[in-house]
C-alpha cells in the first residue's frame, strides 16, 4: 500500500492533532490521545504523532491514486486549524515505524 510521511515543525502539534481528530470524529472512525491519533478516512488511514516541536503525519492509502487526494484533504484541514502560522509539509514516501503503527485507543 502506498504510504507517505510529513514531519511538520510546530509548537502546537498536540492541539492540531486533537482538533483534527475531534473534527472528523462525527463522520469517521477516530482514536486519539494528546500525542497520537488515528483517523480512518475513505481515501485511507491517517496516523498522527505530536511531539513538543513537530506534528508527524503518516498516510496510508489502498490505491496509489488516492494518496495525493488524502494528502490534500489532511493539509487543508490542518492548515485551517493552524491559521495563525504557516506550516511546512515536506512529504516523503515512508512506511510507518512499529511505534507509530500502534493504536492510540489502547
Amino acid at each position: 500500500m502506498p504510504q507517505s510521511r510529513a514531519v511538520v515543525p510546530t509548537a502546537h502539534a498536540s492541539r492540531y492533532l486533537q482538533q483534527l481528530c475531534k473534527h472528523w470524529a462525527h463522520r469517521f472512525e477516530t482514536a486519539f490521545t494528546d500525542s497520537d491519533g488515528r483517523i480512518a478516512l475513505p481515501l485511507g488511514e491517517t496516523r498522527l504523532n505530536a511531539s513538543t516541536d513537530a506534528l508527524t503525519i503518516d498516510l496510508t492509502a489502498e490505491d496509489p491514486a488516492d494518496l495525493s487526494g488524502l494528502r490534500d484533504v489532511v493539509v487543508r484541514h490542518v492548515d485551517r486549524f493552524a491559521f495563525r502560522e504557516t506550516l511546512r509539509y515536506d512529504w516523503t514516501d515512508a512506511a510507518p515505524s512499529a511505534r507509530d503503527a500502534k493504536d492510540p485507543s489502547q
